[in-house]
């Protein structure tokens, strides 16, 4: 049996064992915790006849992500851009964007991968970074995780940063400077994680792929950057992640998340809630 076909055994197998019934096509419009009945409820819309049904619950998991909905910055001109922007959930391949001037606007791993596929495709490839970002190898991000099990963050990130010198070496005449605090910190504090380099850096070095700063405006087919430079684009993909969804519908949960999707309490409760959220 391949793989996939384990997989989808397995899920069909998990059903069945704890007799679950699984119900497709409902958005949950609301959610609210009952304090006399001690019991939750949730109001969902049946997307196939539009009806709004009613549910009640002791517990509730919330397993639909913090952080759903497709994020693009407010932007001075963006309407009046006369070429084609899209988020990066609508970016399919860079086949159809061959020789023309594209923007990449944010350098996390989906960026830094779609700014990949774009210059493989034959696209005059611009990514916009604006903040400080660690590169890393994914060997080297393996190796971290592995020694994370014996040696403090502090120490780890030492390691990572000499290691990602000696791959990289200096990459802030490319216009990539390395944040002061080491990788696995940020992930720890922050919820940050490196970049994973799947290719890009050498496209990067080799001038396959320009580095520009953060977006200032836009007038017309041109976008102004914060350095004062203007330069034409025919697309502009916004690699400018995703912002909180469960706040529309989950009420009373702000003790829970904060304003940008991460959890307030700290491991190891951080996802569990009050009234068995």
């Amino acid at each position: 049996m391949s793989p996939k076909n384990q997989f989808l055994q397995y899920l069909e197998d998990y059903v069945s064992h704890f007799k679950i019934s699984p119900m497709y096509q409902r958005s949950v419009e609301f959610a609210s915790f009952d304090e006399e009945a001690k019991k939750w409820n949730v109001k969902a819309k049946n997307v196939s006849s539009g009806e709004i049904e009613e549910y009640s619950a002791r517990f509730l998991v919330v397993a639909s992500g913090e952080t759903s909905n497709p994020f693009i910055p407010e932007l001075e001109g963006l309407n009046t851009f006369s070429g084609e922007f899209l988020h990066s959930t609508k970016f399919k391949n860079g086949k159809t964007y061959r020789d023309k001037n594209v923007l990449v606007v944010g350098s996390g791993n989906s960026g830094m991968e779609i700014a990949l596929d774009l210059a493989n495709h034959g696209a005059r490839t611009s990514i916009a970074i604006r903040s400080p970002i660690h590169i890393l190898s994914r060997e080297m991000v393996y190796l971290g995780l592995t020694l994370m099990k014996y040696f403090s963050a502090g120490i780890v990130d030492k390691v990572m940063v000499m290691l990602s010198k000696l791959v990289y070496g200096d990459l802030s005449k490319h216009g990539i400077i390395r944040p002061a605090e080491g990788p696995f910190f940020m992930k720890v504090a922050y919820g940050k994680y490196p970049v994973f380099d799947v290719g890009t850096v050498k496209k990067i070095k080799s001038g396959e792929i320009q580095v520009l700063p953060a977006l200032e405006s836009i007038r017309g087919d041109e976008v102004v950057f914060e350095n004062g430079k203007s330069h034409p684009f025919d697309a502009i993909v916004f690699c400018t992640g995703f912002e909180r969804s469960t706040n529309k519908w989950l009420k009373g949960d702000d003790y829970l998340l904060n304003e940008n999707g991460i959890p307030k309490p700290s491991y190891p409760n951080h996802w569990k809630g009050k009234d068995e959220v």
